[in-house]
């Protein structure tokens, strides 16, 4: 089909987006409570004319609307959650919050999922129209920052069905997400100790913070014997209380996982949990965990990527105005940065030299070009739920302009930048990118089903679900 009609369709559609992408950032509501956020979703979804599911997979944020009949199936993903602490007004360049201590689009979410939504209403127009056959569903995976929602769903089948499945994220490069991440698994360790005066008789005393606080000496002594590819991070969820002359009877540290992938993180997190074991036998106390959450290692599918950067070529890239450029420029100097904008620039030389010319060797404010596609090997050591997603069908992702370069992740400049005229140019050229890309899978079918021919080589092994079967997502 002619997709210039799929162009129109979201430039059609461009104050319905804005305007829904601005709620969304206006909610900033946290993993698994993105109730207004869900039901502005829903509302739209309907009025549009998909056929609506809700409460996907028991969870109360999750739902898709679905549009077409019939092969293939191609999901596209949304997102919504937002960050704690990270409450900002927008479109200014110093930091000052709406309110304090509150929650803040810190990683785009809100132009993530509008993005998503926007492709799949030009693609369901298309359908309706007879100039493409297949099935659209969009899906709406809550809880990406506070408990992998996306894992939760495929643990229990979901997306398993799917033909394809296509991603983007906001971010400060209009680039294809190659390569892997690593593989997550979150753990609560709680510590029960006995409670006693610290000077009168401590003897009495079994101190839970001794536990927790041993258990992170033995861990820095692990980190030695770790692989390179494995890392370790931890926060005190809870340190005993504010009295000094307490033997502290509780104490709770969550600690974050990583892995190569899925086997390799369950095989570090056996001897993490050996080492809480042991700081707990030696003070006596008792020690119990709870799982919070895991996310798979991705699986790169070439066939996609290359689809995907195609349409990111094919597509018009923004054009900014003065105020917007002046607007990034000034919000750059707010922090500070070093090296070339993309993941993979480091070990391409060719894509490096490309990207510092074009980018003024990383001093540009905005990245206003496609870095080359390179098939590769990159290892990103942070963790993504969309990895689980592809354990299950062929997915591919990409990253498009929104905020200005160098941008630092989960930052009040993100939040700031989240709801301008910068960002929503940004969104709106990732939905073009999307439905071309969902397109053309639903009118080439040897280059679906090379896709598929590549994913069932790569994902051979299967899909080990790095979550219990028994587990439910955690609210907040």
């Amino acid at each position: 089909m002619d997709k210039n009609k799929l162009f129109e369709t979201v430039e059609s559609k461009a104050d319905l987006l804005t305007a829904l992408s601005d709620r969304i950032w206006e909610y900033a509501e946290l993993s698994m409570m993105e109730h207004k956020s869900t039901a502005a979703y829903l509302q739209i979804l309907r009025d549009e004319g998909f056929d609506v599911t809700e409460n996907l997979c028991g969870i109360e944020t999750a739902f898709s609307g679905a549009f077409g009949s019939g092969r293939p199936y191609i999901g596209i993903l949304g997102e919504y959650d937002a960050l704690s602490g990270l409450s900002q007004e927008p479109g200014i360049t110093e930091q000052r919050p709406l309110i304090e201590g509150g929650c803040g689009q810190g990683c785009g979410h809100n132009l993530l999922g509008v993005a998503s939504l926007g492709a799949a209403i030009a693609v369901k127009q298309a359908i309706e129209a007879g100039e493409l056959s297949g099935t659209v569903i969009f899906y709406g995976c809550p809880g990406e920052e506070g408990c992998a929602g996306k894992t939760f769903m495929a643990r229990d089948g979901m997306f398993r069905d799917l033909d394809a499945a296509l991603c983007w994220h906001p971010g400060d490069v209009n680039e294809i997400s190659t390569g892997s991440n690593a593989a997550s698994i979150q753990v609560e360790y709680i510590f029960t100790g006995i409670a006693a005066h610290a000077a009168g008789n401590p003897q009495h005393g079994r101190s839970a913070l001794d536990a927790a606080e041993l258990m992170n000496v033995g861990v820095q002594f692990l980190r030695e014997h770790m692989d390179p590819k494995c890392s370790v991070h931890y926060s005190f969820a809870d340190a005993g209380g504010l009295s000094p002359n307490v033997v502290q009877p509780t104490a709770k540290l969550i600690y974050m996982v990583r892995g190569e992938n899925v086997r390799k993180a369950k095989a570090l997190l056996k001897r993490v949990d050996n080492i809480a074991r042991g700081a707990a036998l030696m003070t006596e106390t008792e020690m119990t965990t709870r799982q919070i959450d895991g996310t798979s290692s991705t699986i790169s599918n070439e066939v996609l990527e290359q689809l995907l950067y195609d349409n990111l070529c094919a597509v018009p890239l923004p054009t900014y105005t003065q105020r917007e450029l002046t607007y990034a420029a000034t919000l750059k100097t707010t922090y500070h940065t070093e090296g070339l904008p993309g993941n993979r620039t480091a070990e391409n030389r060719q894509v490096r030299s490309f990207v510092a010319e074009k980018s003024d060797n990383g001093n540009a404010a905005v990245n206003d070009f496609i870095i080359p596609y390179v098939p590769s090997n990159y290892f990103n050591p942070g963790s993504s739920d969309v990895g689980d997603v592809s354990w299950l069908t062929p997915t591919a992702q990409f990253t498009a302009v929104t905020w200005p370069s160098g941008c630092p992740g989960h930052s009040w400049q993100i939040v700031s930048a989240g709801r301008t005229s910068f960002a929503h140019k940004g969104m709106l050229y990732a939905a073009k990118v999307l439905a071309a890309s969902v397109s053309d899978l639903m009118t080439k079918p040897e280059l679906l089903e090379k896709a598929r021919a590549e994913f069932r080589i790569s994902a051979a092994e299967g899909y080990d679900c790095p979550i219990s079967k028994d587990l439910l997502p955690t609210i907040g």
